[in-house]
């Protein structure tokens, strides 16, 4: 019988330095897990494993979900979030999916930095504060 896929993925992550997704994809066809990329990235996601400096590593879930994260403000219509390497790509989808759409009009993620467009200058605040209080920031 094989052995469960993410029980495979984490198993891998642990005797295996992988830094892309594909080198997993492959490791897992070799036992047996043939995944899509996108079905390999649900699984990824469900068991928090991110790509931390250069490579995919599990975070447990009880630890701060992106790492230190500091928020500050760039007037008139940017909010820029720094946080741990690595950590920007899923921040930005997650802000993208809880934030109210009135108050983002997007994000633009890169390794280790997000940039908020506010949608209307006017909510700069609001949406500061709306982000503090998804990301649990003081």
């Amino acid at each position: 019988m094989h052995m469960r896929t993410d029980e495979r993925i984490l198993q891998l992550l642990e005797k295996h330095e992988i830094t892309d997704q594909a080198h997993l994809q492959s490791l897992l066809a070799r036992h047996g897990h043939d995944l899509t990329q996108p079905t390999l990235s649900r699984h990824l996601k469900k068991l928090h494993v991110r790509k931390v400096d250069g490579r995919y590593s599990r975070v447990e879930p009880g630890a701060a979900e992106f790492g230190e994260t500091e928020l500050r403000l760039a007037p008139p219509n940017l909010i820029i979030l720094k946080t741990a390497p690595g950590f920007a790509p899923a921040l930005a989808y997650a802000l993208d999916e809880k934030v109210p759409k009135d108050l983002v009009a997007g994000t633009v993620a890169g390794e280790d930095t997000v940039i908020v467009a506010v949608a209307d200058p006017s909510k700069l605040n609001a949406a500061a504060a709306a982000l503090k209080q998804t990301l649990k920031l003081s």
